[in-house]
This record gives C-alpha cells, structure tokens and sequence, in this order.
C-alpha cells in the first residue's frame, strides 16, 4: 500500500535529497560519456552548465567555474526531484505507476530545459540536431525521470506493521 498524503511521508527532504542527487550523478556521468565521445571533457562540459549564467566567459574559467557548473547542474536535479516530489502528492497515479510517470517526466524535464531554461540562460544558441534530441530525451527518461519517480515512489510506501 502507498502512502501518498503530506504528512504520512516522514522524509520528504531526505527523499528529495536522494532522488535529485542520484538523478544529477547518472545525468551527469551520461553526459560525460556522450560528449566524452565526441571529444568533450567532463570540465568543458560543466563549464557549458556554468555558461547559462557566465555566458562564453565561463569557457575561460577554472575551478570555481567549474564547480559552479556542478553546483547549477545538482541545483536543477534537486528542484526536478522536488517538482515530482510535490506534484506526487496531489496527483497520486505518479506514484502508483512510477515507470510511466518516469519516463513521462524525463521527457517533460527535458523539454522545460531546452524550451524555457535555456532559452532564458545566456548558454550560446546551437543548431538543432534531431540525433542529439533523440538520445538526450533517452538520457532524460532514463536518467533522471525514472530514478525520480522511483526513489520517491519507494519512499510513498508504507512500513510493514511492526517494522
């Protein structure tokens, strides 16, 4: 049985903090390994995360730009968790079907990135590539979607009597 009711959940911060740091971990780590592939280091990509603030002068930082850049990225896990988290307690199917709502809301964290934040941020504008799209929807789902919605499902479910 779930529970899904504000005040039956006992470690809504610990949750939040377990589902947004796990979701930044594998997030980041694919990134890595994509652009990794393409010749792009881990530092270059958390400056690029930094540049939606910075702008280019990120790109000639060092360390503190950088870890700026892993800041902003755990920062935007950690609300994408919180946003579930919440919205999970109003709208209880999330829980009860996390691998759909999961997937669902990968796809929905991806397209609020690239179609709010971005647009927002002062990261310079790149061309469109559908291939790219494509595997960074598949990232999203199953990086940061899916893990959301079930840490924060294992978290709804209610102890057995007499644990």
């Amino acid at each position: 049985m779930l529970a899904v009711a504000p005040n039956e959940q006992s470690r809504p911060i610990q949750t939040v903090l377990i589902a947004g740091l796990t979701a930044g971990a594998l997030d980041i780590t694919a990134a890595c390994g994509f652009y990794g592939l393409r010749g792009v280091s881990p530092i270059r990509i958390l400056q690029s995360v930094a540049s939606g603030l910075l702008g280019s002068a990120a790109f000639t930082g060092g360390v503190p730009v950088v870890v700026l850049g892993a800041f902003l990225h755990f920062f935007i896990a950690l609300v994408a968790a919180a946003v579930f988290y919440l919205v999970s307690r109003r709208l209880t199917f999330l829980v009860r079907q996390p691998v759909v709502s999961g997937m669902w809301y990968g796809v929905a964290v991806y397209l609020f990135m690239n179609h709010v934040v971005l647009p927002l941020s002062a990261v310079a504008k790149r061309p469109f590539d559908l291939g790219t799209a494509l595997i960074m929807v598949v990232i999203h789902i199953v990086c940061v979607g899916l893990p959301i919605a079930l840490i924060i499902r294992r978290s709804s479910e209610q102890p057995k009597a007499g644990a």
